[in-house]
């Protein structure tokens, strides 16, 4: 079998704020930016690279989900307790320095050596999707 990862969906509460965080703190391409009413769908990756992508997403576009399951979505994204993905970096001091000087993003928590390995940072998107950076080693 041969399966790879093509593309991830993150939420987003504002197209544009997820823009400058993913495109222009994070260094993304803009892949695909396709719209439909009042609902946007952004698709990002490492530039110059066919590898995976992350699509960009209005949350819970369902019609199956209740007002009240939607309350509860906004309510986790809010508290950065609902999404979330995992990159690397060969230069994770540079890196951090770069997303943190945009301003576009919240820090959650600087550079440093985790008990399980792996030196990482993490900071919230604009729509409160935990975003943790590693370490290529």
């Amino acid at each position: 079998m041969d399966v790879t990862l093509y593309a991830s969906f993150l939420p987003h509460t504002d197209p544009d704020a997820s823009l400058a965080f993913y495109r222009d703190a994070l260094g993304f391409e803009v892949r695909d930016d396709v719209g439909h009413g009042t609902m946007r769908w952004i698709t990002v990756g490492a530039p110059g690279r066919s590898g995976p992508s992350i699509v960009l997403e209005p949350p819970v576009t369902d019609p199956g989900v209740t007002d009240d399951e939607r309350r509860t979505v906004e309510e986790m994204m809010a508290k950065g307790a609902y999404a979330g993905i995992l990159l690397a970096t060969p230069d994770l001091d540079a890196t951090f320095e770069r997303v943190r000087a945009a301003g576009s993003g919240d820090v959650v928590q600087e550079p440093a050596e985790q008990p399980y390995g792996v030196r990482d940072c993490a900071f919230l998107d604009p729509a409160g999707n935990m975003i943790r950076i590693q370490e290529r080693r």
